[in-house]
């Protein structure tokens, strides 16, 4: 059966959902603020970011690192020091990392997880002074970790081997795949088998390279610096297709109505948390922070007010460590 998700179809599915009502593990059974799907007139929001109300409910659900876990680690002992998180990530990912043009906040899966990261650190109150985001593109994460412009990069970032020789990875804390992305009126492209031959635009030194190698014959590939100069190639036709991360791509079709995903994803893709391979104490301190928000159940709590809102099969963390390059 093929599965497609464009804007429309994610939006009207969520409507009968109301609203979701995630909890606190670290207080136990007390109820956070419910994420609604609908807008003030009940209508669906066009909007996939969380009210601030409820995102900082959320991440102030996050437990704080005892001090002897701070003075262990020279890494979170600086960032405590300068009082927020320098994350490297994104602000146009819907669902992951989105900033909303009013107030300028960043929210998502991905920038929850940075502000967790940050409140665990510093013991923060106020959420949108825990981070502060540099944005970064497939061609300069490693270089913003090397030069230690950020203190970690949280960016659907997919873990590697080869990125594993230029940076450590905490993590695995998400797993996604390479999936297919089309216009909307795309009718002849259903799975990966109808991509042989075509022309595949997918971004620089991504894992949407190797996907297309292994699984597609005789493909042209158009390699483009970003996810928005990818989703204008595709619809201006100049590309047949846009491989990536489904959760990416499930972002775009989100907040692009030109555009949907089609098929399930043909491959498996970790995300890792990046940081500088210099800073070798700080592997172990954030992969003790996800094991703990696993556990707290703030992990799901956070999915399920992001992601969640859009895919109905609800995940289990995956085991810290248990890819290469992890």
């Amino acid at each position: 059966m093929t599965t497609q998700f464009h804007r429309r179809t994610l939006l009207t599915s969520t409507l009968g959902l109301g609203a979701l009502a995630v909890l606190s593990a670290c207080t136990g059974t007390s109820s956070l603020p419910s994420v609604s799907t609908s807008g003030a007139s009940g209508q669906p929001s066009t909007s996939p970011g969380l009210s601030p109300e409820v995102y900082d409910a959320l991440v102030l659900a996050g437990p704080v690192a005892a001090d002897s876990l701070i003075a262990a680690s020279p890494w979170a002992q600086a960032i405590k020091a300068q009082g927020y998180l320098r994350r490297g990530g994104a602000e146009t990912s819907a669902i992951f990392s989105l900033k909303d043009p009013t107030s300028g906040r960043v929210t998502g899966f991905d920038a929850g997880l940075g502000d967790l990261l940050s409140r665990y650190i510093t013991g923060g109150q106020d959420v949108s002074k825990l981070s502060q985001l540099t944005q970064v593109t497939s061609d300069t994460r490693e270089t913003v970790l090397q030069n230690k412009t950020v203190d970690a990069v949280i960016a659907t970032y997919s873990i590697t081997p080869a990125r594993a020789e230029k940076i450590n990875f905490a993590g695995p804390y998400y797993s996604s795949g390479a999936s297919i992305q089309v216009k909307s009126d795309n009718t002849t492209i259903h799975s990966v088998a109808d991509l042989n031959g075509k022309t595949i635009v997918t971004q620089t030194n991504s894992t949407g390279i190797t996907a297309i190698d292994a699984n597609v014959q005789n493909a042209e590939k158009l390699l483009l610096a970003d996810n928005d100069s990818c989703i204008a190639a595709l619809v201006q036709g100049r590309a047949d297709a846009y491989v990536l991360d489904q959760s990416i791509l499930l972002s775009n079709a989100v907040r692009n109505s030109q555009v949907k995903v089609v098929g399930n994803p043909f491959t498996t893709d970790p995300y890792g948390i990046g940081l500088n391979k210099d800073e070798a104490d700080a592997k172990a301190f954030v992969n003790e922070f996800l094991q703990t928000i696993y556990d707290s159940g703030v992990w799901l709590n956070l999915w399920k007010g992001t992601v969640g809102r859009f895919l109905e099969t609800e995940p289990t963390p995956p085991a810290l460590g248990s890819v290469e390059g992890s």
